[in-house]
């Protein structure tokens, strides 16, 4: 059972800002941190030219940033809850913007690289930090559904925003600019973000916990590796088995590290709580189906279909609106129906989506092609994410509030990571030696086909596993 938190919520002096205006602020972090998961999809073959990329380099130019993100996205939410939200928000995306100017003005592979990681880095401290200064301002109810719903929307269409972002960039700048933009509109959610939020914070001053931080990374980063050797190397081959095993190794270790901790990054009585254990679980294996989305939908409109990077990512747009759109009707639709039952049928959108996207072809119409499908696909996203959001922060306790919010993000993001590392796998297995239109087109498709059967596993999951109520907290 989750113990109460030894300390209560403690508040700035200073008198707090209109609810408005911290949803705002902490939307608009949010909207930050998502973009730059999607927003370098369509400037990848440009970033390839540019910088002598191979395709495994471009895999981990999306990777870096995620497996940082994900990997130290629960550090972040409890230094939130230690040494306040707002110091923690300015931090992570101070980091986050200071790699965006490193990473746009890169001048070898490497280099881009490692300011990705270190974005990913600064996204973990800063993510946490938007939904927990959202639900401190706003009290559990109907009102919390509705900010929860459109801080959901605004990351769900931060992510999906990245395809038409990055083609206006890259077709009107370069492809640096996807990493350059950051700064200017950074800085003025770091002024806003100074000028108006309030402090809180909840929990004692104790060490964060390092060690599990860097071990969780540590694990995800080298299974993230070993499951993309696969496809070059093969399921048997030691370059494969050894990451393969070292990663679940470290992950076992950092399982091991937080059971005798006396301050563990994730107390694992957390897992306790029928619906943070379930909601998380529901939200790393959607995630691990649907992060790939707009990885393969951009590539395949590019190298398949022959779209400019702006017509990749104007031909995204009805999906972006979509996934806005379903996280806005959701939080009604839970009031009806319950979130158990809106997050199952979310996903099984989301299901028929990929199931439509995967009897793609060489030379698809853009309708049928990419526009319908995408549509389901990401109104299904976004009528999943919302309700599990709600669940797993509907049992937190105050000095928990952070922590929860960083385990929800990590869920996501840690599935998304390792899901793009076993579907690009599983794409490049289906393309084999070719290299034209039709053979990556098997691939992409074959990517979206074991996508549509994951996503079908965890609706089931949901319905046996989620608890009913609303506003209510299962424990055990």
């Amino acid at each position: 059972m989750l113990e109460a938190a030894r300390t209560t919520p403690s508040a700035s002096r200073r008198t707090a800002p209109p609810t408005w205006l911290v949803v705002a602020v902490a939307c608009a972090g949010q909207f930050l941190v998502v973009l730059d998961v999607s927003v370098v999809n369509v400037a990848l073959p440009s970033m390839r030219t540019s910088l002598g990329l191979d395709a495994a380099g471009l895999q981990w130019v999306v990777n870096a940033y995620a497996i940082a993100f994900a990997g130290f996205m629960l550090l972040g939410g409890r230094a939130g809850d230690l040494y306040g939200r707002k110091r923690m928000f300015l931090v992570g995306l101070g980091l986050f913007t200071l790699a965006s100017l490193g990473g746009g003005l890169a001048q070898d592979g490497w280099q881009l690289l490692l300011a990705r990681a270190v974005q990913g880095l600064g996204a973990a401290v800063l993510a946490p930090s938007t939904l927990t200064l959202l639900t401190a301002a706003v009290p559990q109810g109907p009102a919390r559904a509705r900010a929860i719903a459109t801080w959901t929307a605004v990351g769900a269409g931060g992510g999906a925003a990245g395809g038409l972002v990055g083609g206006v960039l890259v077709d009107a700048l370069s492809w640096r600019w996807v990493l350059l933009i950051n700064v200017p509109v950074g800085a003025v959610v770091l002024a806003g973000a100074a000028r108006w939020l309030a402090e809180s914070r909840a929990g004692d001053r104790r060490r964060p916990d390092l060690p599990g931080a860097l071990l969780v990374t540590a694990g995800l980063a080298t299974l993230s590796y070993g499951i993309s050797q696969t496809g070059a190397e093969g399921w048997t081959a030691a370059a494969t088995l050894l990451p393969l095993l070292a990663g679940l190794a470290l992950i076992g270790l950092f399982l091991l590290v937080e059971a005798r901790t006396a301050a563990p990054l994730m107390p694992l009585g957390l897992l306790r709580v029928r619906s943070v254990a379930a909601a998380n679980a529901a939200m790393f294996v959607s995630g691990s189906a649907m992060f790939g989305m707009w990885y393969f939908m951009t590539l395949y409109a590019q190298n398949v279909l022959g779209y400019s990077p702006l017509e990749a990512g104007l031909a995204l747009v009805p999906s972006s609106l979509s996934v806005v759109a379903g996280s806005k009707v959701a939080p009604r639709l839970m009031r009806a129906a319950g979130p158990r039952t809106v997050a199952t049928l979310g996903t099984l959108t989301a299901a028929a989506g990929f199931g439509w996207q995967s009897t793609m072809s060489a030379h698809a119409a853009y309708v049928t092609g990419i526009m319908l499908p995408g549509v389901l696909m990401m109104l299904g996203a976004g009528l999943a994410g919302t309700p599990l959001a709600a669940l797993a922060t509907s049992g937190a306790a105050p000095g928990e509030a952070g922590l929860v919010s960083g385990l929800i993000n990590t869920s996501r993001t840690m599935g998304g990571s390792l899901g793009l590392a076993v579907m690009s796998t599983v794409a490049a297995a289906a393309t084999g030696s070719g290299h034209g239109p039709e053979a990556l087109t098997d691939g992409y498709a074959l990517a979206f086909r074991t996508s549509a059967a994951l996503l079908v596993g965890g609706a089931v999951l949901m319905l046996v596993w989620l608890p009913r109520g609303s506003s209510t907290v299962s424990r055990g």
